[in-house]
């Protein structure tokens, strides 16, 4: 899908004292609010923001601690949390765009959307879930994953909590070449991974307060799970998934789909993690139609 709409400015917030970024493309239509995944920000949806924007109100954010939104030091006053960052969501949506508005989102950013819907279901309308995280390394998704690893996690996030060993390991990982090596593992397409996509990623890294907010989230494993949250939601779900994503099983993403919630689920073979930038020509058709058959059946 091709759009005639120009690259989106960014723009910047004021939410509870911090800068927060978000673009915009689209002036007609619903609102369309995509949230990004750990790591990334709303560059993340830069192949998707002008076919939304075509036909809907397309936003996208950067959430508290990423991107080019500030990144205040861990619970100084806020922390890291999926309730955070849904309260950031629903502000958003009541003093940015001022109507409710569907939410599309990639890993993590799934439970952002629905910890939104759930806390604030007047201002969602429905939630489109890419890759959703599984968060396996949750304590209590321990029992699920291998023995090594459920002794192991524990100490390696006590050792991060370490600041000059957190921020050393940061250090290590917030280059191009390790980057690069990662999209890699995450993409099922080797020529999705650009310099354009790893400049993306980098730079955001390297700004004041990212080492703290990473190594806060990798240490974070209370906070919901997505089925904590599918059976309180009241507006539609739909699923669409990379079926050769190496972080987030497919057929746990299956399981999620048997919820009464969720309209649909499309699975995509040849896709890793991240199908909005991976495989746009598929994703965005998808959300699209599913859009607009909600609208048309309310």
């Amino acid at each position: 899908m091709t759009s005639t709409l120009v690259a989106p400015a960014s723009q910047t917030w004021q939410w509870q004292g911090f800068s927060i970024r978000y673009q915009r493309l689209g002036t007609g239509g619903i609102p369309v609010l995509c949230i990004h995944g750990f790591g990334a920000s709303s560059d993340h949806w830069r192949k998707n923001l002008p076919a939304f924007g075509d036909q809907y109100q397309a936003y996208a954010i950067d959430l508290l601690g990423f991107g080019l939104s500030d990144k205040p030091t861990p619970n100084a006053p806020l922390a890291y949390t999926f309730e955070t960052w849904g309260q950031q969501v629903l502000d958003f949506c009541r003093d940015v765009i001022g109507q409710p508005a569907y939410l599309v989102a990639n890993s993590i950013g799934c439970i952002v959307a629905m910890q939104a819907a759930v806390d604030g279901p007047e201002w969602v309308k429905g939630v489109v879930m890419l890759n959703c995280s599984i968060r396996l390394l949750h304590e209590r998704r321990r029992a699920e994953i291998p023995w090594h690893q459920r002794l192991g996690t524990p100490i390696v996030q006590a050792l991060l909590g370490y600041a000059p060993v957190g921020r050393f390991f940061f250090s290590r990982i917030a280059r191009r070449n390790v980057i690069r090596n990662l999209l890699g593992q995450a993409y099922r397409r080797p020529e999705a991974v650009t310099d354009e996509l790893v400049e993306a990623i980098l730079n955001p890294a390297l700004t004041p307060g990212a080492a703290d907010v990473f190594l806060a989230f990798v240490r974070y494993s209370q906070g919901p799970l997505p089925e904590d949250l599918l059976p309180q939601l009241q507006c539609p779900v739909w699923i669409i998934w990379g079926q050769n994503d190496p972080w987030e099983p497919v057929a746990m993403g299956r399981d999620l789909a048997n919820y009464p919630v969720v309209k649909a689920m499309q699975e995509l073979p040849g896709v890793g993690h991240c199908p909005q930038d991976e495989a746009p020509e598929l994703v965005n058709s998808l959300v699209l139609d599913w859009l607009g058959e909600a609208e048309a059946a309310a």
